[in-house]
């Protein structure tokens, strides 16, 4: 079966280990960054969602107006516009790039971040919102008909949508979260469900509750998505040796909390998704072939923050295993955004997809 693979569409430089070095939205090297990731194989980026960044939207429409293949995925949280604006959003975008829009619809794990825009809904009852606003954009996307929706979070009449999205049936919605409840709202209504890179048996683990729950509601799994932090070496000693280098930047920047503390706590984070990391992170810093957590630890598992770390073959090797888990789509992000994005791309992401023609061509010899 098919690889994907999903890099980032950041729309400046910085990252954990380094200050950006222009204006929050550089044209340049958005630009830049996102050919960069269309020339060396990947498939897609994702324009992320911060309550103070630029506009994941108008990010995606910059990028799909110039590039040619590469497709997106757009970050949206159901806070911040009524669901019929958003299906107006995401219809017009996927026009724009010639069906080649996703939606990542995030429900939001930190209370602070979250109030900085308005929302004061408790976390709890947030996934509740997050259903009600997953099944209107799917309603709105393909019903040609007007419909009214009455919900504890929606209330409207007679909506109907005039653009229509340039995907039949409609684009797909992407989603992630390591809670209960968001298991339970990702596997009944997501198309992708994004997982942050833990251990292989805490993966398998989270696949086999999410494929069962969705089983449960009468619909197949969702194409399963995992990310990671690539650091790679030509050696497996220099990969180390960068990878060490790394963390010390990191905590360089994160010394007295400095960095990240306003998006993300660095110690006891309320997201159930950070805190599996810091668990992980406290049973061991290196799990499997090339995972290493303390990268995680380092940034309170913010987000994607554990690393695979190893040469190209090792950490190609490494993607393949989640591979066997059943994961379909590897999301990877470096440190050095563009020249990362280029490396992984001509050393990492050829050997994965020979490795997967190769065994698809052996499948298909096989007698039924």
């Amino acid at each position: 079966m098919p690889v994907e693979f999903l890099g980032i569409g950041a729309t400046n430089d910085g990252t954990e280990t380094r200050p950006r070095s222009g204006p929050a939205f550089d044209k340049q090297f958005t630009l830049a960054l996102a050919r960069a990731h269309e020339d060396s194989g990947w498939d897609r980026v994702l324009t992320a969602y911060g309550s103070g960044s630029p506009d994941p939207a108008q990010a995606a429409a910059y990028i799909a107006d110039h590039t040619e293949r590469l497709q997106l995925l757009l970050a949206h949280r159901p806070n911040v516009s009524y669901p019929t604006f958003a299906a107006k959003t995401v219809a017009t975008l996927d026009q724009i790039s010639d069906g080649r829009l996703t939606l990542h619809v995030i429900t939001g794990g930190n209370d602070h971040e979250q109030q900085r825009e308005g929302d004061t809904l408790p976390k709890d009852r947030r996934y509740d919102r997050t259903r009600e606003a997953i099944q209107i954009l799917k309603k709105a996307w393909t019903s040609r008909e007007p419909f009214d929706f009455h919900g504890e979070h929606y209330d409207f009449t007679d909506f109907v949508l005039d653009v229509e999205p340039a995907q039949k049936p409609r684009p797909r919605i992407s989603f992630g979260g390591s809670s209960a409840a968001a298991y339970k709202v990702g596997a009944e209504e997501a198309d992708i469900y994004a997982l942050w890179g833990e251990p292989l048996a805490g993966t398998a683990e989270q696949i086999a509750t999410i494929t069962d729950l969705a089983a449960a509601a009468g619909r197949p799994a969702p194409t399963f998505q995992v990310a990671f932090r690539p650091i790679l070496g030509r050696t497996e000693e220099a990969a180390w040796e960068k990878a060490h280098a790394t963390v010390a930047r990191i905590r360089e920047r994160t010394t007295g909390g400095r960095q990240l503390t306003r998006r993300h706590k660095l110690t006891d984070p309320e997201n159930a998704g950070s805190q599996r990391l810091l668990a992980v992170a406290e049973q061991g810093e290196r799990h499997d072939r090339a995972l290493w957590t303390v990268t995680a630890a380092a940034t309170g598992g913010a987000g994607n923050s554990t690393a695979l770390v190893g040469t190209p073959e090792t950490v190609a090797a490494a993607l393949l295993d989640y591979y066997d888990l059943g994961v379909r789509i590897l999301s990877a992000r470096g440190y050095d955004l563009l020249a990362d994005a280029e490396e992984f791309g001509r050393e990492v992401i050829p050997l994965v997809r020979a490795e997967v023609a190769r065994r698809d061509a052996e499948a298909a010899k096989q007698p039924a």
